[in-house]
């Protein structure tokens, strides 16, 4: 006899986020690399593995392979067995009402199906671009324990971030626990209070089927937090709120991916990825595989973290850097992230720099190192591409991917985007 799991998960992993630029432009949010051998992707799927929930299903959409092979069969996070396992579910055309998915809440109710089969006592909703750690247990518990139709984690954000969030007012029901939502608003120009979503939603599913069916034959468009939570608020649903106090590294733009990462460095770091517990498939891209990390007899490494694969025989300071990179003798790597399999070319220097893979500096690249004193932005450096002898970089530049070397200038202003 099967089973009924009492939670099912679904990641909501499959969109493309324009602020993340050419890190997205041939892979989901969810499957950015992350803190020198990660994917986004792999916080909320390590968060389910601690948790104890086996049964996943990931909705992908947008350019999906390097998500699918990353994913494999799940082991990596011990989702394999009789009941338990990662499903992924792309949209398809052309049978019924197929249509590629139209929004958060459409790609879940495109999978209805899915849910009804595996018939859980609770249908757990996440996304799959953030970074934190969570035991679901919790949330889920308190679901159960205020017989809420639907709880959703929320965070408190300074009041002068709240209007980039779908935010909750929140009541002292429950304390420093939760309590019952009693306003919420999407995003709101003038926001007046300040606990943000997580976009970690623990619903009943029965009422979440009609509340999409509504979305559906009614609205104009279709998410989770511009829709279904105003809907399910107006209909008087019992929407509760949990309240997290954790880490969240909220990575929508590029400075805020830099500064995540960034937050993993430092004599105490905000993330720490052996206590948080982190898995990820280390056959994706040989990694398992690597040899060990190689450091020259003139090299200086401060406050980085390196993975196997690389070869150090110059500086780096304050970075991260996935397997496979190289970098050569004289050159000085700074407050940088650069992808698997970098070279950094002999006296070229990189500050603040994103660089995403199989990228090659040559010798005597500049790369941020010019301009004014105080906060510079991250240049952000397209996958393929060969930066050719003593170019100049400046602040907040971008560099799409594969462009043949002739068409990168040699020098290239601040906040340029070359195509």
């Amino acid at each position: 006899m099967k089973l009924r799991p009492r939670t099912l998960a679904m990641i909501l992993a499959g969109g493309r986020v324009d602020d993340l630029t050419v890190l997205t432009f041939h892979r989901p949010k969810s499957a950015v690399p992350f803190g020198g051998f990660a994917r986004v992707i792999d916080f909320p799927l390590s968060n389910l593995m601690n948790s104890g929930l086996e049964r996943v299903a990931i909705l992908s959409q947008y350019r999906s392979y390097s998500l699918i092979n990353h994913l494999g069969i799940g082991e990596a996070w011990d989702m394999t067995g009789r009941y338990r396992g990662i499903s992924i579910l792309p949209p398809y055309i052309g049978y019924g009402h197929s249509l590629w998915y139209r929004g958060s809440s459409d790609a879940v109710y495109q999978n209805l199906d899915f849910v009804e089969f595996i018939n859980p006592e609770q249908l757990l909703i996440l996304s799959g671009d953030h970074i934190y750690r969570m035991d679901y247990r919790g949330i889920i518990n308190y679901h159960r324990e205020k017989d809420a139709d639907l709880t959703m984690a929320c965070i408190k954000v300074p009041m002068r971030e709240a209007h980039r969030f779908g935010v909750a007012d929140i009541d002292d029901e429950d304390g420093e626990t939760g309590g019952r939502v009693s306003r919420y608003r999407e995003k709101p120009e003038n926001p007046e209070y300040n606990w943000a979503s997580l976009t970690v939603f623990c619903f009943k599913p029965d009422v979440l089927y009609k509340v999409l069916e509504a979305n559906i034959k009614e609205d104009a468009s279709y998410e989770f937090g511009r829709d279904i939570i105003p809907r399910m608020m107006n209909e008087n649903r019992r929407v509760y709120g949990y309240k997290f106090k954790g880490y969240w590294g909220y990575t929508r733009t590029i400075e805020e991916y830099w500064q995540t990462n960034m937050d993993l460095l430092g004599p105490d770091p905000k993330i720490k990825f052996a206590d948080w517990g982190v898995r990820t498939n280390l056959e994706h891209r040989g990694i398992r595989d690597c040899q060990p990390l190689k450091i020259g007899d003139d090299a200086r490494i401060s406050d980085s973290l390196i993975y196997n694969g690389c070869i150090i025989e110059g500086d780096v300071e304050r970075s991260i850097l996935f397997p496979g990179t190289h970098v050569e003798k004289g050159a000085k790597v700074k407050d940088s992230v650069l992808f698997f399999k970098n070279v950094v070319g002999k006296e070229a220097i990189l500050d603040k720099v994103i660089s995403d893979v199989n990228t090659t500096f040559g010798r005597g690249v500049r790369i941020n190192t010019e301009g004014k004193p105080g906060p510079r932005e991250a240049s952000v450096i397209g996958w393929n591409n060969f930066i050719k002898a003593n170019t100049i970089i400046g602040s907040g530049c971008t560099v799409y991917p594969s462009l043949p070397s002739e068409k990168i200038p040699k020098q290239v202003e601040s906040g340029e985007v070359i195509r």
